[in-house]
């Protein structure tokens, strides 16, 4: 696979006669032979994310420009795109307010801008932060503000521990989905990708895209971090985009990567190599709605016996 192709998972397009592989900068799967038009391209950056703010900016600076150029309407960053502390007090004093210099918002592309750490606008009675999914439009405004609602408080016994509920509040609320030039796209971040009611209620509520910028940790992300992304698409028949942080940020914390993207068949159509990187894939959804009416899971829910996820609210981010 070349530097930015999709490739298809395993048992995706070799296993259904129906399936066909339509060009050779992403794979673009249609049931039945079908050819699609509608068709948006995409960009999702990797990212070896440090304590060094300016050296991070230049590297999202310099993806999002190779992205641009490429032709992508709209593109991910991961989680911690601002910096990757080595300590807790290095994480609380480094963080801004949304107001702040790291936030550009001269585009002209859509932007998913995955795991920013804001300061509590309550600074003074509460020294923690938010760990905050920001999506701004191509006019460089705020389209929407997501601020992580499920905290990693983990301790595997002997080979990592993490309680990010010690310097992070969890965010409030999930947001309804956002209309963007791509489709309508669902807020997530890392952490919550281990939920599959979050992704349910965003599939619910319209989304076609659910997004986890994300900076597994290299145990967790052997393990589960694949399976994870293609179970998320494949109960909600959405496309998944998981923009990751990648490799040794300091001595204390390692990085996954393995950014990718996986379409509404549970099919990998997209994954960045090591290192700092940028991969494309396409939205197609015409392929979409072809998935979910062919196999229409969400009518088939048997309610009757085990109950409705509550809607969400209809609102966005308060921005």
């Amino acid at each position: 696979m070349t530097r930015g192709q999709g490739h298809p998972g395993p048992f995706c397009a070799s296993s259904f006669p129906g399936l066909s592989m339509l060009n050779s900068d992403s794979v673009i799967l249609g049931l039945r032979g079908m050819a699609t038009l509608k068709r948006s391209l995409i960009g999702v950056c990797q990212l070896n994310s440090t304590g060094d703010k300016e050296r991070n900016f230049a590297e999202c600076q310099a993806l999002v420009r190779e992205g641009a150029e490429r032709g992508a309407k709209f593109l991910f960053l991961p989680e911690a795109f601002d910096y990757v502390a080595s300590s807790q007090e290095q994480t609380l004093s480094q963080a801004e307010t949304l107001e702040g210099d790291l936030i550009q918002r001269e585009t002209g592309v859509w932007m998913s801008l995955g795991g920013f750490h804001e300061r509590n606008p309550d600074w003074e009675r509460d020294r923690r932060i938010y760990n905050t999914h920001i999506l701004i439009n191509n006019l460089g405004e705020l389209a929407a503000i997501y601020r992580k609602t499920h905290l990693f408080d983990v301790d595997l016994k002997g080979r990592m521990a993490m309680k990010e509920s010690d310097f992070t509040i969890p965010g409030p609320a999930i947001e309804q989905p956002i209309n963007t030039p791509i489709g309508k796209v669902g807020l997530a971040t890392c952490y919550d990708l281990r939920f599959p009611e979050m992704s349910l209620v965003l599939s619910q509520a319209g989304a076609e895209i659910l997004t986890f910028p994300s900076a597994f940790t290299l145990i967790t992300g052997l393990a589960h971090w694949e399976p994870l992304l293609r179970a998320r698409a494949i109960e909600t028949q959405s496309y998944v985009v998981a923009a990751a942080q990648t490799g040794k940020h300091n001595d204390k914390r390692t990085s996954y990567g393995h950014s990718m993207v996986v379409d509404p068949w549970g099919c990998v159509v997209a994954q960045c190599h090591e290192g700092r990187d940028i991969c494309y894939a396409e939205i197609d959804l015409d392929y979409l709605r072809a998935v979910r009416q062919d196999m229409p899971v969400r009518y088939h829910r048997r309610t009757d016996l085990y109950g409705h996820l509550n809607p969400l609210p209809m609102h966005t981010g308060d921005h």
